[in-house]
């Protein structure tokens, strides 16, 4: 049964865009949805977004607020039960990655100058290369880019992002590896400021979310540097390890949007709706190569699609 689930799925793509999910599902007309029916498909649902990397957690969650929503009310006689049910799953996790959205650019052309951005993360998530993809979008759109190299515990760090803003002509504050991280994010702001440059982009160590006292680091980084945005940087790969991480790190430093790497590498969406759904906060942009033109603004309709494709 899970293989045809997919295939109606599949079938269903273009009505699903044409008429939202919403309108499958009617008040007063129609048949009315009984629990009973409901598990069976629930079931199935259940194995299609697990098998997509959401968390499980995360399953229960949006299936539990998904019965309530739906057990009682009644769906068009217009499509088969099933499908409706199916349409009402994927108005429901849109709806869950739509919540809150972020035009980055916008934001970043209307709050004053410099905006600061700080980016968070663990290490091994692409943070470096997606700093680097944010400066390259920001010079396209004629904005004068900053990057402070905060990470100062490893040497490599320092040398990573100098590559890339060497290859994209971006300012590069950095101090002696081993100096104090929130110093470089202070003196990047003020000579943004004394420069007249748009925005700062703070690159900060890959911390693992329990040490301690590297969080208590980052917490001095974005009081000295007083960010307008924190972004917190995930793998797509790494399944039920980037909610905790997520988690961990807004209970910790705080982030207001977040942005999943290596998406291109066979992830099916996952993440991105587990870290919606589990901190509330939006997703900005996906990495879809290595590339500094490979970021894509995020797409919930783009997602859904993605979690629920045939493989």
């Amino acid at each position: 049964m899970f293989r045809s689930l997919k295939e109606r799925l599949l079938g269903w793509r273009q009505k699903a865009v044409e008429e939202p999910a919403a309108d499958a599902v009617v008040g007063e007309k129609g048949r009315k949805i009984r629990e009973g029916r409901l598990d069976e498909v629930l079931d199935d649902l259940e194995i299609a977004l697990l098998e997509a990397d959401v968390a499980h957690p995360v399953v229960q969650a949006i299936l539990k607020d998904m019965r309530e929503e739906i057990v009682g009310r009644r769906i068009s006689r217009d499509i088969p039960f099933e499908e409706g049910i199916e349409l009402a799953l994927r108005h429901a996790v849109e709806k869950v990655l739509a919540a809150e959205r972020i035009d980055f650019l916008e934001f970043v052309r209307k709050a004053p100058k410099p905006v600061v951005v700080m980016f968070v993360g663990v290490n091994g998530t692409g943070k470096t290369t997606v700093i680097a993809k944010i400066a390259n979008l920001l010079q396209k759109n004629g904005l004068t880019v900053v990057i402070a190299a905060a990470d100062t515990f490893r040497a490599g760090a320092i040398e990573q992002i100098e590559v890339h803003a060497n290859r994209l002509g971006t300012k590069l504050i950095k101090h002696a590896a081993g100096a104090d991280p929130a110093a470089v994010a202070f003196d990047a702001v003020e000579h943004a400021k004394a420069r007249r440059r748009d925005v700062v982009l703070i690159d900060t160590a890959g911390r693992m979310q329990t040490n301690t006292n590297l969080m208590d680091q980052m917490k001095k980084i974005k009081r000295v540097a007083n960010p307008h945005m924190v972004v917190f940087v995930g793998d797509a790969l790494a399944g039920n390890d980037a909610v905790e991480q997520a988690r961990t790190f807004y209970e910790a430093v705080g982030f207001d949007a977040a942005i999943l790497s290596k998406i291109d590498a066979d992830a099916k969406g996952g993440a991105a709706l587990s870290i919606a759904y589990s901190v509330g906060k939006p997703i900005l942009f996906v990495g879809t190569g290595q590339g500094y033109d490979d970021l894509q603004v995020f797409d919930p309709r783009w997602m859904v699609e993605k979690i629920f494709e045939e493989t």
